[in-house]
């Protein structure tokens, strides 16, 4: 510093120049902030408003709203609201809705591959592994061909992995695979061709629908989800006997969908937001769901007294061959299923043979420090 500087006088006006010079350097340097007004979109679910799965969809939204800041607001609606459950793809793609929270096997009747994202074993797959077939196998491609296959311009987000989904509700458990012949039975994607193959005669209902129709005497038994979702819909008002553990949805996802003209519109940090905010419910969903089916689960058998048995393995070992005969012929004149059971089959055999080997048995673990010991007679 030089002499001339060394006065109080001196000082002050030196000390007022240079933070005026860095104020104005720094307002030069801040990024620019976008004050553009905000842009709302509007959502539906498939589901009922009391379901846990529209709570998912609400979840969902709400993490775009917060990381926003208010310039991106998402209002979710439930099942119903615009449009019924089934015609949600359409929607979205029309413009008639901005997005939408469902999953692909309603949207079955459109192309039977798209119910190939959660209807059947999945080679063994579990959800996760199937989300991660989607991601970095290959399936997002696929997902996208077939849609523009459909002249459908959307664009999809899957996520959500869903825990194994029971059998089903019954008024009377099944014990043989003989006692699904004949039975009015409600499903929805590829599983509607499985349990058809099995002898059942299927009717694909909405979430919403099914209880009101078993407990009509419509439909004779009927699959949903989770323990969480099954209470919630009113299952154990109507019927108390619940087959656990299938194969028809062994590996489902949820489904985020967007208009792709009101997407295309947003700038790039926005669509980022999206995207890290799927990834976020993705994972929050799956912590939910572990702790409110277990809990619901004990609620099931406690207080509304449903009787649990386990789908017998011959049950399981019928789905299965079941869904070789309906996957074989679809194969054969449908080229984009075929792509996809492919697909699917190569990231299974990699992915599949690697997690077999090295996950070690939980149940172990679990019935070591857990399991009641056996009442001595």
């Amino acid at each position: 510093m030089t002499a001339d500087v060394k006065t109080p006088a001196l000082r002050r006006r030196f000390l007022k120049s240079a933070t005026a010079g860095a104020v104005g350097a720094g307002a030069l340097a801040a990024p620019m902030i976008s004050k553009a007004q905000t842009v709302s979109f509007r959502f539906q679910s498939t589901w009922p408003a009391k379901d846990i799965f529209h709570e998912y969809a609400t979840d969902f939204a709400k993490k775009v709203n917060d990381m926003a800041g208010g310039r991106l607001k998402i209002e979710v609606l439930p099942s119903g609201s615009v449009v019924p459950a089934f015609q949600l793809l359409d929607a979205v793609n029309k413009g008639t809705l901005d997005g939408g929270h469902g999953v692909l096997a309603y949207h079955y009747g459109k192309s039977n591959a798209l119910a190939l994202w959660g209807s059947g074993p999945a080679y063994g797959m579990d959800p996760n592994m199937v989300l991660a077939w989607h991601y970095y196998g290959g399936g997002k491609a696929i997902l996208e061909e077939i849609y523009k296959s459909l002249n459908i311009d959307v664009v999809s987000y899957v996520y959500g992995p869903m825990p194994t989904q029971p059998l089903g509700w019954f008024k009377k458990p099944i014990s043989k695979v003989g006692d699904i012949q004949g039975l009015k039975f409600r499903t929805v994607g590829l599983a509607v061709d499985v349990f058809k193959e099995m002898g059942a005669a299927v009717n694909p209902l909405p979430g919403g629908e099914i209880v009101p129709a078993l407990d009509r005497g419509l439909i004779d038994a009927a699959e949903f989800n989770n323990a969480t979702s099954d209470r919630l819909l009113g299952f154990p008002d109507v019927v108390k006997n619940c087959m656990l553990q299938s194969f028809h949805q062994s590996g489902e996802q949820f489904e985020i969908l967007l208009n792709k003209a009101k997407y295309d519109g947003l700038p790039a940090e926005l669509k980022a937001t999206i995207d890290y905010a799927v990834q976020a419910a993705s994972a929050d969903m799956s912590w939910k769901a572990i702790q409110r089916n277990s809990q619901d689960y004990i609620e099931l058998k406690t207080k509304d007294k449903v009787n649990f048995f386990k789908t017998p393995d011959a049950i399981l070992r019928a789905q299965l061959a079941a869904w070789d005969k309906v996957t074989a012929a679809k194969s054969a004149d449908q080229p984009l299923f075929k792509k996809v059971m492919e697909s699917q089959k190569a990231f299974a055999q990699r992915a599949g043979s690697w997690q077999n080997d090295y996950m070690v048995d939980f149940k172990m673990a679990w019935n070591h420090y857990l399991r009641a010991p056996a009442k001595k007679a």
